[in-house]
């Protein structure tokens, strides 16, 4: 369903920007931080973009535009009373739906604001994390899942 539903998303994607949130130190929400790790490289090689905003995405809302994306993927920890490690894409209209509590400001807002500048395609890929707990690092299956979305996310700008 996830690979179906970013594949569409992805369809005429001239250049991707790939916004990354989360927190390293605090356990599961650092799945952000760690997707951009494994996704940097092979996306800025594609002609894609990344950018890591740790717990302030809306303080990159000027490199974003800057960028000039046609499609802006947001991947964060989400609340969605799933199992741990569940991946789920969010469609734009539904973001505000989500709790992302570990951040200043409402995913929701960014995105709005984010439209209101530019005509962008906007998605959120959430995971459901286990722990949120300080100085823990990412649960097994929040890693696992981490990898499980690089993969998917690079396969479909490839085909």
């Amino acid at each position: 369903m996830l690979k179906k539903k970013l594949d569409d998303f992805l369809t005429d994607c001239r250049r991707l920007l790939v916004l990354t949130v989360g927190n390293e130190l605090r356990g599961d929400d650092g799945l952000g931080p760690y997707l951009a790790s494994l996704l940097r490289e092979p996306l800025t090689g594609m002609g894609h973009v990344l950018i890591d905003a740790g717990t302030v995405p809306e303080n990159f809302t000027g490199s974003i535009r800057k960028e000039k994306p046609s499609h802006i993927l947001i991947v964060d920890a989400v609340q969605m009373e799933a199992e741990p490690g569940t991946s789920g894409f969010i469609e734009r209209e539904r973001i505000s739906e989500y709790s992302i509590s570990t951040h200043a400001m409402p995913i929701s807002f960014l995105v709005k604001y984010l439209e209101e500048q530019g005509d962008y395609r906007i998605a959120l890929i959430g995971i459901q994390p286990e722990n949120l707990e300080f100085g823990r690092g990412l649960s097994p299956r929040v890693e696992g899942a981490v990898h499980e979305l690089a993969s998917l996310i690079l396969k479909a700008l490839e085909s």
